[in-house]
């Protein structure tokens, strides 16, 4: 039976809006794929979301990923306020979940960076009964070390645990370490596969 409730953050409770975030600093649609191509495509977005790399040794990796744009790249990730915006529903879902008396966490990839400078995104957190960002243990989803740290930590047994991202990869890697899983397409299916699920929340 599931007892607990596991959410991701960025494209869950959170939006990652990285297009709009970039068009805000002044770039066209033209720069706007050439930075997401050097940056969140780039293998060193992991390693920063992992803790393993700093700032500066980022931008330069995203640098020399596409030399030309290195002015645009320092301009947009100098500052990541704004790039995550918590969405309107979070806090009074987790208020929800635990008034129905449901275990409610989270595991999520973030950077230190983000978690520093996009705070108001993370709003929920106090309502929340803990969880794992990726930065603070080193390893990000989907590697399976990451599951198993997370019900570990917090003594859960992997049954009792529904895991809800919206990247199909992350929720497959979740049931592969016997957690149930759900593909996060819009709050209102949310609600239509957490009740399959048998988690009901009034």
């Amino acid at each position: 039976m599931i007892k607990n409730v596991v959410f991701d953050i960025g494209g869950v409770l959170a939006d990652f809006r990285i297009k709009e975030f970039l068009a805000e600093k002044g770039l066209d649609a033209f720069m706007i794929k050439r930075v997401l191509r050097a940056s969140v495509m780039n293998p060193y977005w992991g390693k920063f979301e992992r803790g393993e790399v700093s700032e500066e040794e980022t931008l330069r990796a995203f640098a020399a990923a596409d030399p030309e744009i290195e002015k645009e790249l320092r301009l947009a990730f100098t500052s990541l306020s704004g790039m995550l915006t918590i969405r309107d529903y979070a806090i009074p879902l987790v208020k929800r979940m635990k008034d129905a008396d449901y275990g409610v966490y989270y595991l999520s990839n973030y950077s230190k960076k983000a978690y520093d400078e996009c705070g108001e995104s993370l709003a929920f957190m106090p309502y929340m009964d803990g969880g794992i960002v990726s930065f603070k243990v080193g390893m990000t989803k989907p590697d399976p070390r990451v599951y198993q740290c997370f019900l570990d930590r917090f003594e859960l047994q992997p049954e009792s645990c529904v895991f809800i991202d919206d990247t199909e990869e992350n929720v497959t890697a979740a049931l592969g370490q016997g957690l149930s899983g759900v593909v996060f397409k819009s709050y209102d299916c949310l609600m239509v596969e957490l009740k399959k699920l048998g988690v009901e929340i009034g």
